[in-house]
């Protein structure tokens, strides 16, 4: 008898994958524009911690990270590198470049997948910051919605196991609420299930607000069973309602995830003393079961819905002839519209567990979701017990500070930045000085010499850091274009629109480069209602761009498509269409040719009143791989160029009478 232990590895996976691209080098200004946002009128009558969860700091913009916009639609076999941890029962393969996502959860013994499990790579505008991809499980954290480093790498590393064995821990600095997280991914020996233990630190001398959310995306043709009798319904029209469980209020079972038809989420509101789990399971009673100590205390159901839109978005995230998919989740609150109280040098910390469910298919199935609900608890108690958990939890949480082994992967060097600027002490979670890179230099100057460097070449600003110490430093730091420059950034996304404003115009009567300056005006124009001038001076930034340009490398690509495509937005509401016109004459062909810039293009046609052109893209086709969620931009144009009914192409709409 051959005796597999617990092994961590290497390994590589080739998918079909669009390159992410290069970062968007425009400094996102603008408020967020999020597509769960909860109107006034759906607050009324929710619970008081709820109601305080919701108004508990909800991010405004999401700076200091940048958009992730630069990817198209070409996809390419491509070779992934993965880590993998394996026992004799299951196997679980890790996307370390990509937000340490698990691609698959494979029960070995029955050769189920436990998880949908993407064919593709492909991202979606559906991260706070962009580029996003579906499938496998992700680990969200920073604010409602999905996080930032959906595609960014993590840093990862071999740990020793609390059974003596092999643990993989990935753990990063997460930059919108600057707060380090680790997770450490322990599988025992012989066990059915995957723990994952999962600890978001505080070092900072005043209370953060967090946000986490475990999102399992499984294939749709499942039943979700969750112990819950009520759930919290919110819809893309904005409201969150309670409705009952199995049934809303039109009598549908929605605990089918191809039964609803439009896109929803399914708050489901478990009990306090009872125990958190919540599975998908087939029409056979097999699946997946996820489970959790307390601290984890919601569970959702995601659908996208069976109509046009909903069918629409699942084909754009995969390919054509795969199968649909749900997400049931866990996290921090009841919903995910909440952020939660993390106190000054405090620290939350749960344990997960992940594994294959077999229940009788009778009472899953049944008319009486009691009996449902009870045959899956049943089923994991025999599987999992809840003390099993605890127990689990208590044995990792020693090891969360063990330090960690061989590297298997490296993550950004912010997180090396802060721990030098205030000698963090992160036992567990090294941020060693050798990640330092390039965009961390600027601020390793002013951190040692209190100054920013001029850049020794004109080229588009990098990365500007808005946390209050940074911002201090800044203010105090010799009144140079660049510093300038940062400083307003920092100063408006603190709020201080006025001084942001100041020190912008500063820098531009000094700087060598002019654009970046009337760019970041112009946005304070443009929110501020000064329409007119904003739009001279998109204008005047991007003619300074073009001919500051110094060659047609990606960084000047990347910043001229950006500058170019808010200009012409910016001039078409000012009513200027010729000026917007000689903005799209000159951005790059390549860049004309994108299919996110067909929509500008259709826009600009219709400003010019050329309805026949702007149909004419629509009838040859395009793909605007940016196409947020939730976004209904694409419809809007075509119902100004035709009276038809909106190709089912064309049709990413989410909202329609369920919400």
């Amino acid at each position: 008898m051959v005796i597999v232990t617990t092994t961590v590895r290497r390994d590589v996976l080739t998918l079909p994958a669009a390159p992410l691209g290069p970062e968007n080098p425009l400094p996102p200004l603008r408020p967020l524009r999020k597509a769960h946002t909860l109107e006034d009128r759906g607050r009324e009558g929710l619970p008081r911690d709820m109601a305080r969860q919701l108004g508990y700091e909800p991010l405004r913009g999401i700076l200091p990270t940048r958009v992730l916009d630069g990817y198209g639609r070409e996809r390419t076999e491509t070779a992934i590198d993965t880590l993998v941890i394996e026992n004799d029962r299951l196997r679980a393969t890790v996307l370390p470049g990509f937000g340490g996502r698990v691609h698959s959860l494979l029960h070995k013994p029955t050769g189920r997948e436990l998880l949908y499990r993407n064919p593709v790579l492909q991202p979606a505008s559906f991260a706070l910051n962009g580029a996003w991809f579906s499938g496998g499980i992700e680990w969200n954290i920073g604010a409602t919605g999905h996080t930032a480093l959906s595609c960014a790498p993590l840093h990862a590393a071999r740990v020793t196991a609390p059974d003596g064995g092999e643990m993989l821990r990935l753990w990063e600095w997460e930059r919108l609420r600057d707060v380090p997280f680790q997770v450490d991914l322990w599988l025992p020996e012989d066990s059915d299930f995957l723990h994952v233990g999962v600890r978001i630190r505080n070092p900072h001398e005043k209370a953060v607000p967090v946000y986490w959310w475990s999102n399992i995306a499984v294939p749709q043709e499942r039943r979700v069973i969750a112990p819950a009798d009520e759930a919290w319904h919110f819809g893309y029209a904005g409201g969150l309602r309670k409705v009952p469980v199995p049934r809303s209020d039109d009598g549908v079972d929605r605990t089918y995830p191809t039964r609803s038809e439009y896109a929803a989420d399914y708050f489901y509101d478990v009990p306090d003393r009872a125990r958190r789990w919540i599975a998908a399971l087939d029409d056979d009673g097999h699946g997946l079961v996820q489970t959790s100590t307390d601290l984890l205390r919601g569970r959702k159901l995601f659908v996208w819905g069976t109509g046009t839109g909903g069918r629409r978005w699942q084909e754009w995230l995969t390919e054509p002839g795969t199968g649909g998919y749900a997400e049931i989740q866990a996290g921090l609150a009841r919903t995910q519209l909440e952020h939660v109280r993390l106190d000054a040098e405090g620290e939350l910390t749960w344990l997960e567990s992940y594994g294959p469910m077999s229940a009788e298919p009778g009472p899953v199935h049944g008319e009486d979701w009691r009996a449902a609900r009870e045959e899956v608890s049943a089923r994991l108690a025999e599987a999992l017990p809840r003390g099993a958990v605890e127990a689990a939890y208590d044995a990792w949480r020693p090891s969360a500070d063990t330090a960690p082994g061989e590297v298997l992967a490296t993550g950004s060097g912010w997180g090396a930045l802060e721990v030098l600027r205030a000698d963090h002490k992160l036992p567990g979670t090294p941020f060693p000085e050798a990640t330092l890179g390039p965009e961390q230099e600027p601020w390793l100057e002013l951190l040692h010499s209190g100054a920013v460097p001029e850049p020794r070449r004109v080229a588009p600003p990098g990365p500007t850091l808005v946390a209050p110490h940074w911002r201090d430093m800044l203010e105090t730091a010799p009144a140079r274009p660049v510093a300038e420059y940062h400083l307003g950034v920092a100063q408006w996304h603190a709020g201080d629109l006025a001084q942001a404003v100041r020190s912008w115009e500063r820098g531009l009567e000094l700087a060598p480069s002019r654009w970046p300056f009337l760019r970041c005006l112009a946005v304070a124009d443009e929110e501020s209602g000064h329409i007119e001038r904003a739009a001279d001076r998109y204008a005047e930034a991007f003619d300074d761009l073009c001919q500051e340009r110094r060659d047609d490398g990606v960084l000047w690509t990347s910043a001229s498509a950006a500058l170019g495509k808010e200009a012409i937005g910016a001039l078409l509401t000012a009513g200027r269409p010729a000026a917007a016109r000689e903005v799209w004459n000159r951005l790059h062909e390549t860049t004309r040719g994108e299919g996110r810039f067909r929509l500008v293009e259709i826009q600009l046609l219709l400003a010019e009143g050329e309805l026949t052109s702007a149909r004419a893209i629509f009838d040859e086709g395009f793909e605007a791989a940016d196409l947020r969620e939730g976004a209904e931009v694409i419809g809007e144009l075509w119902h100004a160029v035709s009276e038809e009914e909106l190709p089912a192409r064309y049709d990413f709409r989410m909202r329609g009478a369920e919400g």
